[in-house]
């Protein structure tokens, strides 16, 4: 996932756009993007487009951010967008490894009552100081932890951290992509807030690169360009992506819709996302 365009889910004229951008991921936000009277009528809209047809055939990761455990959206964000075609549930301001596993109980309930076939994972934010120095318990809590993202505006903001300061900004990312790391799951690198600083956007991402991570939050489809340029598959990545469309396929003779690989379950949308990756680069 070299790219993951943020779409406020409070904008559904935005969601065709976003998906028909070059973006890995598209990743439609219920929380910091919706103000509480919108809560409502934006879930909705994500949900019926997450079910949608457009979304369905898509070679993308479909990505939503719900409101956090402790507020009074939870529950009905989860209740709603929990559905086939949700790659990834973006979860904020959890901070211990309990809550990652109370948030993973409360989705087995809703794949449950709903017969949902395939499990969901979770992409767990970083983004307050208790969560930076639990990253790595989160990162372990539970396999259905995917990945850490890092949340910098919101983990420097509320102690006067300049989010410009490239050795505070180093160290973050340090310290999650170690926590992702101790876990074998992926990091995702935060957003970059200036829209018009592609120079500094893309010293940012090369920062990310070189630290591990496999991607960074877009804002803005112009960042999306950037993203996918510093990010661009390795040979090795290639070759996997080779390996898990030839089990894809082994696997749809047999009638598998999911399998594991290398230790890793694999199903539909890490399938697209392979075959687009081979189509966009060979």
């Amino acid at each position: 996932m070299r790219s993951k365009l943020f779409v406020p889910g409070g904008r559904p004229e935005l969601f065709v756009k976003a998906l028909a951008s070059a973006a890995d991921a598209v990743s439609f936000d219920l929380e910091d993007a919706v103000p509480p009277e919108a809560k409502r009528s934006a879930r909705d809209a994500v949900a019926a487009f997450v079910g949608s047809a457009a979304m369905r055939d898509a070679a993308k990761l479909c990505i939503v951010r719900i409101n956090a455990p402790d507020s009074p959206y939870f529950e009905d964000d989860l209740s709603a967008v929990v559905q086939p075609g949700l790659s990834l549930l973006n979860i904020p301001k959890l901070e211990s490894a309990d809550a990652v596993r109370a948030v993973v109980a409360a989705l087995e309930r809703v794949e449950a009552s709903q017969r949902m076939a395939q499990p969901v994972g979770l992409l767990v934010n970083v983004e307050t100081p208790r969560a930076l120095t639990q990253a790595a318990a989160m990162a372990c809590a539970h396999p259905r932890v995917a990945g850490l993202q890092l949340g910098l505006a919101d983990l420097f903001e509320p102690y006067h951290v300049d989010r410009t300061d490239g050795a505070a900004v180093h160290a973050a990312m340090f310290a999650v992509k170690m926590a992702a790391a101790s876990a074998d799951v992926f990091a995702v690198d935060a957003a970059f807030a200036a829209v018009d600083d592609a120079d500094g956007y893309r010293a940012e991402a090369i920062m990310a690169r070189r630290l591990g991570f496999t991607g960074k939050t877009c804002i803005h489809p112009r960042q999306v360009a950037l993203a996918n340029a510093v990010f661009a598959p390795s040979a090795e990545e290639l070759a996997v992506a080779r390996r898990v469309v030839a089990a894809a396929a082994d696997a749809a003779r047999d009638g598998r819709g999911a399998f594991l690989l290398d230790g890793r379950m694999i199903d539909l949308p890490f399938v697209k996302r392979a075959q687009a990756l081979l189509a966009s680069h060979e």
